[in-house]
């Protein structure tokens, strides 16, 4: 047996699919790119395929992962190469590698987003993120399949700063870019739990609705505030791996 972790992005059209629709199309691509999936036991099994911390519907994302089991051993470069003939544009594997360590879902601590604000003034952004980041606390609701939940939607705010951006369109009233870095908690905040803490504090209100892209995810640097690369222990582990005798 052998296992894979894969990074696979999500954009363009479809950012709007589901994660369900997401792992139907996968599993269509291990079948045309004829991958020796591992197989779960019982009546009806199924591939051996473990998603992590997938994005919101609706949202783009550079950083998903996700796990696969082999029956026979491939060579992850050559693997990601025939899985990318297989799925449709948007839907791009990105890296691979052999997976050597455990706990790949405890290495995605935190997200680095992107959100992009057009209609919005990059000076009132930068006003409505002082005013976020200077409050203790910011409750916001979301309506959840057991109802509407309230909850806070700063604590789990590492950074949040506003950067200019280039308006789509003439006329568009300016644009911002805010970049924000959240920490992986329970409930998940969401970046439109934080667009909805910028507006209950500082009065934020895009005219038209954000475009959302998760840049990265990973571990997080507590000291520097950054996400790193959650494949990097098991890339660091394979390139010290002693060679393969010849059989």
């Amino acid at each position: 047996m052998q296992r894979i972790r894969l990074r696979y992005t999500k954009r363009g059209r479809l950012r709007f699919t589901s994660h369900r629709d997401f792992q139907r199309a996968f599993e269509r691509a291990l079948r045309r790119a004829e991958v020796p999936m591992a197989y779960s036991a019982g009546f009806t099994p199924h591939p051996k395929v473990s998603y992590a911390n997938a994005a919101p519907t609706g949202t783009g994302s550079e950083a998903e992962y996700l796990e696969i089991q082999l029956a026979e051993r491939r060579d992850p470069d050559e693997l990601r190469t025939l899985l990318n003939t297989s799925l449709p544009d948007g839907l791009d594997v990105t890296d691979a590698v052999e997976a050597t360590t455990s706990g790949l879902a405890d290495r995605l601590q935190a997200s680095v987003w992107e959100l992009r604000l057009d209609g919005v003034e990059h000076a009132a952004a930068e006003r409505a993120v002082a005013a976020f980041l200077a409050a203790e606390s910011v409750e916001v609701q979301r309506r959840t399949k057991n109802g509407l939940r309230s909850f806070d939607a700063r604590g789990a705010v590492v950074g949040l700063e506003a950067l200019p951006g280039q308006a789509d369109r003439p006329g568009n009233g300016g644009c911002a870019i805010l970049r924000l870095v959240v920490r992986h908690v329970t409930p998940a905040v969401r970046p439109d739990d934080v667009l909805s803490g910028l507006r209950a504090t500082a009065d934020l209100a895009p005219p038209v609705p954000a475009a959302v892209t998760r840049l990265a995810q990973g571990l997080l640097d507590e000291e520097s505030d950054t996400v790193t690369d959650p494949l990097a222990p098991d890339r660091e582990a394979v390139q010290a791996a002693p060679p393969t005798a010849p059989e």
